[in-house]
């Protein structure tokens, strides 16, 4: 094992902690005041992000939307896939910050667009690093486990504890779903997300202070996307053996 790689390990123990975590006061806290802002917001915007989410699931789990580019060869060191994968993190992350910036300053009008646009940016992020670790996307099950990636990186600690354990038992789990991703249930898991919306892109609905927000709130989710994914495929990468023991 490389130095890197040991490196990489120790990060990957901690990221698990933080992913075991309960929640706590804050966190139970943060979704009732969460809660509470999505009272104040029309029923036409709840909707709208509803039908970006679902149609974001369907692309994915049935179209060939998302395309990737050169990968690394399969005989490729962790090290030299993540310093792939680390470029295009920080690629996607200017990318979603000029749109963050320029939906933010139009208010509440492009602050709708920005959700879908938004998502297709996240998406197809996981898309590249998944390609770049060595998956196929085009095996619907890869592309199912973006999704829980997605999920991971954007739900309450209570649903983070439970998708977490989904994952880390993914061999088992992968080998038990359906062979025809038509016969996979979307709609739950599009259920699922769809109770969680970020505070900080709430605000981005907000004239006038939407556009800092936006440009801030976008880098931080791109981030905060790429940092869980990379946890996500270095779970792979490591015998469940060690992954039980971290």
């Amino acid at each position: 094992m490389t130095s890197y790689e040991e490196q990489a390990h120790l990060q990957l123990q901690f990221w698990q902690h933080k992913m075991k975590k309960k929640p706590s006061f804050t966190d139970r806290l943060s979704k009732t005041v969460q809660t509470k802002l999505n009272s104040y917001i029309p029923d036409k915007v709840h909707k709208a992000i509803t039908v970006a989410i679902e149609k974001m699931i369907k692309a994915v789990l049935f179209g060939a939307k998302y395309t990737t580019g050169k990968v690394p060869e399969e005989t490729a060191s962790l090290q030299s896939r993540e310093a792939y994968v680390r470029t295009q993190i920080e690629f996607y992350q200017k990318t979603a910050t000029i749109e963050g910036a320029v939906t933010g300053a139009g208010g509440i009008l492009l602050g709708l667009a920005d959700f879908p646009i938004l998502i297709g940016i996240k998406i197809k992020l996981l898309f590249d690093i998944a390609a770049l670790y060595g998956y196929d996307v085009k095996d619907y099950k890869e592309r199912l486990y973006i999704l829980y990636i997605f999920q991971l990186a954007f739900c309450s600690q209570q649903r983070r504890n439970e998708v977490y354990e989904l994952m880390v038992g993914w061999q088992g789990y992968s080998g038990q779903l359906p062979d025809n991703a038509a016969e996979f249930d979307w709609r739950i898991f599009q259920q699922e997300y769809r109770d969680y919306i970020d505070l900080a892109k709430m605000a981005q609905l907000v004239p006038v202070i939407g556009a800092a927000v936006g440009a801030i709130a976008n880098y931080k989710l791109i981030a905060q996307l790429g940092e869980t994914a990379i946890n996500c495929y270095r779970m792979r990468r490591i015998s469940p053996l060690q992954i039980l023991n971290m």
